[in-house]
């Protein structure tokens, strides 16, 4: 059954039947997200292989900077993102019109948006027989057909920042993938030839096969049908992150000593200009883990009603932030406890450790298999907007709007878009290429993340909500709310500084295509 919506005068309807049990209040079809779903969708995007980079970032702050910015960034995450769902609906937080994505939410709070009204009647005969018969005999009231003119700069500021970082970590993620795949490859050769081989592995065919696992996965057509994959992918990155902090425990425990200072990494073993940058670097790290503000409105959206959305995604927040937090709290610092000033930018695949070879195997394997899962957790918000705008501009395209049902034996039969098969590969192709173009795209994705935490975690979710809840400006709430915008701004610029920093440190030693490890 398909979704219970039809378009006239190039305007979408929605038949809102209540108390149905098929349909939502929007004339949907019924959400069927939890606290779990939810939970496991976030944590399928926070806990990225990022966590094993926490050791380095550590390293740069010392034990006492390091272990305060994570908590203070934890904080940051679950009050801002808090803030954010309580924006999901305008108005009344039960009842009130659904925001689908980040941009609905933003143009509904701060966009310049004037409401018209039009008498259906003026419109029905124009419409298509069908269309006149559900109007005519829904239970609903429809005498007022309502639409919206939007605009604003905010709203394309924020989806410019929103879809730009979606790019950046599918990118980012592919990135990840393939030094994970050459760790295995690496860590069997060092295994048989020794620790000191050189073990040199291309990372070209590894970043390709990731993309072909894509461009499959990518088919899956909505949010709300990859929540299976976001479990498997919370999974792993429970699996992987837990190897880590093991093998982190195990030298400490072997060493009989914790490594490590107060301030960090130690001025002699870098330059005192070399620390700033890396410092600046790790808080941009730190950031970038935490943020996954971007795709929380279209998370919420997948989540049943009653209870509120809001108070489910409000656990599901609380539960993410605590659970990564804590797993971020011990890689870190365990890690950092290890290896000191050492510490490799990636425990699993820097080879801070070499045995045992096949737990790192398993745990490497399980960092690809996350990331085949929060590649699409990320990306289907934005190719949810690209086909819904293509479907706008295009309404008649047979090419953009028909559906080919493909008969799956033991299943139930697939439906195949012929555009979303050629604009999702495409995606997943471009994204493989400057993978391979600039396979240190991982500091420029710390700038995109570096900008896209302070404006997308911080600045919207605080705006809206005080847009909403009519906070008077000067108040102590809003000089509070205002106060905690304008430090995170200042984290971001000097985040985005260090990056930058790594950027040109890359660019010393860089041969397109031709990067191995």
């Amino acid at each position: 059954m398909g979704e219970n919506k039809h378009q006239f005068q190039g305007f979408d309807v929605s038949l809102n039947v209540p108390g149905s049990k098929c349909f939502d209040d929007d004339g949907r079809l019924k959400r069927t997200g939890t606290v779990w779903t939810a939970s496991a969708h976030i944590i399928t995007a926070v806990i990225g292989s990022g966590v094993l980079s926490l050791a380095w970032a550590t390293a740069q702050l010392g034990w006492i900077a390091g272990p305060t910015v994570m908590f203070l960034f934890s904080f940051v995450t679950y009050y801002t993102s808090t803030l954010l769902a309580a924006c999901y609906r305008s108005g009344d937080p039960d009842s009130g019109e659904r925001n689908y994505t980040y941009m609905d939410a933003v143009r509904a709070n701060l966009g310049n948006v004037k409401e018209t009204e039009l008498f259906s009647s003026d419109y029905l005969p124009n419409m298509s027989f069908p269309c006149r018969l559900l109007l005519l005999s829904s239970e609903t009231n429809f005498s007022l057909v309502r639409f919206q003119i939007s605009g604003g700069f905010q709203v394309k500021i924020c989806g410019a920042i929103q879809y730009l970082n979606l790019f950046g970590v599918a990118i980012g993620y592919t990135i990840a993938s393939s030094i994970s795949m050459m760790a295995i490859k690496r860590s069997n050769c060092f295994h048989s030839k020794g620790d000191n081989s050189p073990c040199i592995v291309s990372s070209n065919p590894y970043m390709i096969a990731f993309g072909v696992m894509e461009i499959i996965f990518s088919q899956i057509p909505d949010f709300d049908q990859i929540w299976w994959l976001s479990i498997v992918a919370a999974v792993m990155s429970f699996t992987y992150s837990s190897v880590g902090l093991g093998l982190g425990i195990a030298k400490v425990a072997e060493t009989g000593k914790i490594r490590g200072s107060l301030t960090g990494i130690s001025i002699g073993y870098v330059t005192p200009m070399e620390k700033i940058w890396r410092s600046f670097q790790a808080l941009g790290a730190i950031a970038f883990a935490y943020s996954y503000s971007l795709i929380l409105i279209e998370i919420q959206n997948t989540v049943k009603s009653p209870p509120s959305e809001y108070k489910t995604m409000k656990k599901a927040t609380l539960l993410s932030v605590v659970v990564t937090t804590l797993f971020y709290m011990f890689c870190g610092c365990f890690g950092y406890a290890a290896f000191g000033d050492l510490s490799p930018g990636n425990l699993l695949t820097g080879f801070g450790f070499f045995n045992p070879y096949w737990l790192l195997d398993i745990a490497n394997a399980a960092i690809v298999i996350h990331l085949v899962g929060a590649y699409q957790v990320y990306c289907q918000p934005l190719f949810a907007f690209v086909e819904k705008t293509a479907s706008k501009q295009f309404p008649d395209s047979k090419f953009i709007t028909k559906e080919v049902e493909i008969p799956i034996p033991g299943f139930k039969s697939f439906k195949l878009n012929l555009f979303r098969l050629v604009w999702r590969t495409v995606f997943v192709i471009i994204t493989t290429i400057i993978s391979m173009l600039m396979p240190f795209f991982n500091d420029i994705v710390g700038i995109l993340g570096a900008f896209g935490f302070w404006p997308l975690t911080v600045y919207f979710p605080v705006e809206m909500y005080m847009v909403q809840k009519k906070i008077p400006k000067w108040s102590p709430r809003w000089i509070c709310l205002q106060t905690l915008s304008l430090a995170c701004l200042v984290i971001s610029v000097a985040a985005a500084a260090g990056s930058f920093a790594g950027v040109a440190s890359d660019l010393k030693v860089y041969k397109p295509f031709k990067t191995s490890y």
